[in-house]
């Protein structure tokens, strides 16, 4: 009997852990911190031997496949120790493919991601079984394991990528590439595009990539490494044969000699970025063969995702949105791009070797005082306090509101889009956006 030890007791490791009992695998689950009550109980009730708050070298070093979290670097010393032994390391999507002949849509970026899987699920669902995993919803593997849906949306992030063999979708899509993660890899931002572009690495030429052609980082990647798959770009300023682009606020997409268009003002989802999330998504449903006038309807009503510039409540005329998804500078950039009314700025938490000088432009016109939420926030200090006549620290959500809320006037809009990770003060940014709701409501 072969074994699997799974590091890491989350979602994706007790999915994981279920999956691979099923088919056949003597199992170990190991957690270095606490595994949470609801994920002991499975484990328990499913009779999987388990551990946390430590990992027994000895239990877990006579594996014949890890598969990790991938919260857990390359560099951690165990990790190293179990590659030193020849031992094959796996993402929980790496493994969970292997149990599934679905079609799968693999979607990844610095941003977007989120927002354009989760509308990407819903034009599909319309017309198609199909369920919605990854680095969202349920785990990837549990679903294998109980639905076994024919088709599948993952949301994918670099860590998970990192850790594919021969994990292949069918239709891959790379909403963009800006600076991210770079903690991660050897503050190398070339590692991390080699690491986003490992979604089409095993793709051949009947498998498709959806990328954005206005990111300049992508073009040059592809340019130097050309891949397998039919290419198909969307854009928002070329002209584009096959593929999506903008024109006459229409977006118009041909795949195939097939074509479709719609107004960018029937999408249910305001800005730039949207248009772009919904020319992804579209594509993908035209090529999974869904009904023009279902992809039409789908983005009409789709109303976006939790955390990512959520509308909260409008408490004396001043509009509070929690944007906490925003755990990088670029998406903070969409997030700031997008206000239209003087903004106090809620940012904040562990930094990932951000640079914020793209965000000096809308600090300078837009943002009227700014409130540090972290536990170190020495270089917004030294980025912002010479732009705003504002500026102050806490590490308390609601210390923060209650700052916002007597900062702000009426007209106003008070945002948390942090640019940054939320673990030095949060479990995660759903936690980090609940506490601000919750703070908000409270006010």
């Amino acid at each position: 009997m072969k074994r699997l030890v799974i590091l890491g007791g989350g979602e994706s490791g007790v999915g994981a852990a279920l999956l691979g009992k099923a088919e056949g695998f003597e199992v170990f689950v190991s957690d270095k911190g606490k595994i949470k009550e609801k994920y002991k109980e499975v484990l328990i009730h499913n009779e999987i031997k388990w551990e946390d708050e430590a990992h027994t070298e000895s239990k877990i070093l006579n594996a014949d496949i890890v598969m990790k979290s991938p919260g857990i670097p390359d560099k951690a010393p165990l990790v190293k120790q179990i590659r030193d032994k020849g031992i094959l390391v796996v993402s929980e999507i790496e493994f969970a493919s292997k149990y599934t002949n679905a079609t799968i849509v693999g979607i990844t970026g610095s941003n977007g991601k989120t927002t354009t899987a989760s509308m990407t699920h819903h034009i599909l669902k319309q017309e198609l079984e199909v369920g919605l995993a990854g680095n969202i919803g349920d785990s990837f593997a549990k679903q294998v394991l109980e639905n076994n849906y024919p088709n599948y949306v993952l949301e994918i992030s670099s860590f998970q990528l990192d850790d594919i063999v021969d994990f292949k979708p069918h239709i891959a899509v790379i909403t963009n590439i800006t600076p991210d993660h770079l903690d991660r890899y050897n503050y190398e931002f070339e590692n991390y595009i080699a690491s986003k572009f490992r979604i089409a690495k095993n793709q051949t030429k009947d498998d498709y990539l959806i990328y954005d052609a206005d990111d300049q980082v992508i073009l040059d990647w592809l340019e130097k490494h050309p891949v397998q798959s039919t290419l198909l770009p969307f854009s928002l300023v070329k002209k584009i044969e096959n593929g999506a682009y903008l024109e006459n606020e229409k977006i118009k997409i041909t795949i195939d000699n097939n074509q479709i268009e719609m107004s960018t003002k029937d999408l249910a989802l305001e800005g730039k970025h949207n248009t772009k999330n919904a020319m992804a998504a579209s594509a993908v449903a035209q090529l999974l063969r869904i009904r023009k006038q279902t992809i039409r309807e789908s983005l009409e009503n789709f109303h976006g995702v939790e955390h990512r510039l959520e509308s909260v409540l409008k408490i004396n005329k001043v509009q509070y949105i929690n944007d906490s998804k925003a755990t990088n500078v670029n998406a903070t950039y969409y997030a700031l791009e997008s206000m239209d009314a003087p903004t106090v700025w809620i940012v904040g938490g562990q930094d990932k070797g951000n640079s914020y000088q793209e965000l000096f432009p809308f600090v300078n016109e837009k943002v009227k005082a700014i409130i540090c939420l972290g536990v170190d926030n020495e270089k917004l200090l030294e980025n912002f306090s010479s732009m705003v006549d504002v500026i102050v620290e806490t590490q308390y959500m609601s210390e923060a509101v209650k700052i916002a809320y007597k900062l702000a006037e009426a007209g106003d809009n008070v945002l948390l889009s942090p640019a940054c990770a939320s673990f030095d003060l949060f479990e995660n940014y759903e936690d980090r956006g609940r506490q601000f709701k919750d703070a908000v409501r409270n006010l």
